[in-house]
């Protein structure tokens, strides 16, 4: 690639501190933006966004790029967080990092980058785009361990075209080697984890602030009550630590999880048994439907993640009308989750996907 204006978004952490170094190296004009995204509780225990943004302002200076700090927090509450609560309102379980990606990182983060003139944006994603002559098409990162194309599959062709993610083709290990042996400040900093730009925090006490907690009974299937819930938003289908309830007579022991929720008689349903039937789905059906270039034909061979770090299942697209489409699996998946996305895979390359309903 000749010489490129780059945006970079630099967070603070080890991955896109590399990524901006590398870029730099390859002879870019390369410039980075830090995004404040966040900021109610912003002097809690919890919150590393001061943290995290001298870690950045340390590492521009390190690779020898400008640094300007920018506030996207109105754009996350309206776009990201609002959607997150009423999800979680409604029962279902969302994935607020895929929404992240396309609200914020690639869209509020790329239309800043392009007023300023940039011809590319750049992350630390672990995920690769491929551009050419035709549509750029988005690809699994090679280390399989990090591979970050799932929370990237709402991705379209005009972000797509304006990004670059260096490190996917690169394994984590060397990201950390890359690090450590040209000094970066975070170089044996710990990965981001909970809610995406929000962080670390006890989940349900944080929840709790925005939604009132509405207790009511844990039945089986059958309407025995075994337990008692604290609010259905709280649980997740699959869900087996923290429902205090032990085994039972008939069970043997056997531990519980969380298989369904009723939202009208705001009844927790669980089961018995790491594989009880209910918990076992031969197909799903989604909306909200997004490809990165076309959608796959009907009856096609494809694999498929309902859940991020999940081995691909084979499946095919039964339907697809209305805005909606069915997914016939192989073998049943277990604990497939409404609010969560469904990825499609054809090979290497992310088509796309949904929001399981």
């Amino acid at each position: 690639m000749t010489q490129q204006r780059i945006v970079v978004g630099l967070s603070g952490g080890v991955d896109s501190s590399v990524t901006a170094w590398q870029l730099k190296q390859q002879g870019h004009e390369v410039h980075g933006i830090f995004m404040q995204n966040w900021e109610d509780d912003n002097d809690d225990q919890y919150c590393s966004i001061k943290e995290d943004a001298n870690d950045a302002i340390a590492v521009a200076d390190l690779v020898g790029i400008d640094i300007d700090l920018v506030n996207f927090a109105t754009e996350y509450k309206d776009r990201v967080f609002a959607y997150f609560l009423a999800e979680y309102a409604a029962g279902r379980t969302p994935n607020p990092d895929v929404l992240c990606n396309a609200e914020i990182k690639f869209k509020a983060f790329l239309d800043h980058a392009m007023a300023r003139g940039a011809d590319y944006i750049a992350t630390g994603h672990y995920a690769q785009v491929l551009h050419g002559d035709g549509p750029s098409r988005l690809l699994k990162g090679v280390d399989p361990g990090k591979d970050q194309s799932y929370f990237l599959y709402r991705l379209q062709q005009h972000q797509l075209a304006r990004a670059l993610m260096p490190l996917g083709g690169i394994h984590k290990t060397e990201v950390r080697r890359i690090a450590a042996e040209i000094g970066l400040p975070n170089a044996s900093k710990k990965d981001s984890t909970g809610i995406c730009f929000i962080g670390e925090r006890p989940f349900r006490d944080f929840l709790n602030r925005y939604l009132p907690r509405q207790p009511g009974e844990m039945q089986t299937p059958e309407g025995k009550r075994v337990g008692e819930h604290i609010g259905l938003m709280y649980y997740t289908l699959g869900q087996r630590k923290g429902l205090g309830i032990g085994g039972s007579a008939e069970g043997e022991g056997t531990p519980w999880f969380v298989a369904a929720k009723d939202m009208q008689r705001n009844v927790l349903i669980v089961v018995q048994g790491h594989d009880h039937p209910l918990l076992l789905k031969p197909e799903l059906e989604a909306t909200d439907l997004s490809w990165t270039v076309a959608p796959p034909a009907v009856g096609e061979r494809l694999a498929a993640k309902t859940r991020y770090r999940q081995q691909d299942a084979a499946c095919e697209v039964t339907a697809l009308a209305d805005g909606r489409m069915q997914v016939r699996f192989d073998g049943p998946q277990w604990a497939v989750t409404p609010g969560q996305s469904v990825v499609l895979y054809r090979g290497e390359e992310c088509l796309g996907g949904g929001v399981i309903c």
